[in-house]
């Protein structure tokens, strides 16, 4: 269970029922900053709450981006080479989420930060294709990660890296391998 906490913008087309935002996400990233980008294509933009990583993804059809969002989150974790286990792991645990309202105004800055690079982008080179515009902006610094990582693509790295590190296949005493997270 985890939630994706949406601008007043992406509720009204959504049309989905908002409740208060996951306390405790059963995810290893956590809730979702999410906002329409109502250009040509429509697009919805997604921060992750711990880790400031990127999602870019179409809005259409509105009402299935809670649903489409693992497949879409999957696709960028994949073009970022992130262990296979971890998107597994992660995907699976996306199976039931809930939209809240936003409520960090240091996300949604760093959110419109993020619409800028991308508008830059789109306009001047021409470059649509969510998967890569989710990787480019992955790679642009984040104050907010200024005593960490600094970058969210590096932020992802280390959170992965931990939980590799705590998920590594144990075998039992039987000789059967497991993931434990």
């Amino acid at each position: 269970m985890y939630s994706i906490l949406a601008t007043k913008k992406l509720l009204d087309r959504v049309k989905q029922p908002v409740e208060p935002a996951v306390s405790q996400p059963t995810t290893v990233l956590g809730n979702w900053y999410a906002n329409a980008l109502l250009w040509k294509p429509q697009l919805v933009l997604l921060v992750n709450e711990r880790t400031l990583f990127p999602v870019v993804m179409p809005l259409a059809p509105a009402a299935t981006v809670m649903k489409r969002f693992p497949g879409s989150l999957r696709d960028v974790l994949e073009a970022r080479r992130v262990p296979s286990e971890f998107i597994e792991f992660e995907t699976a645990a996306m199976a039931e989420g809930r939209y809240a309202k936003t409520a960090s105004k240091s996300i949604l800055a760093v959110m419109n930060d993020f619409v800028r690079h991308l508008r830059f982008r789109r306009d001047d080179h021409g470059i649509t294709d969510p998967v890569w515009l989710a990787l480019e902006l992955s790679q642009t610094p984040s104050g907010p990660l200024r005593d960490r990582h600094g970058f969210p693509d590096r932020e992802l790295d280390a959170l992965v890296t931990t939980w590799m590190m705590k998920a590594v296949p144990k075998e039992s005493p039987n000789g059967a391998r497991h993931l434990s997270p």
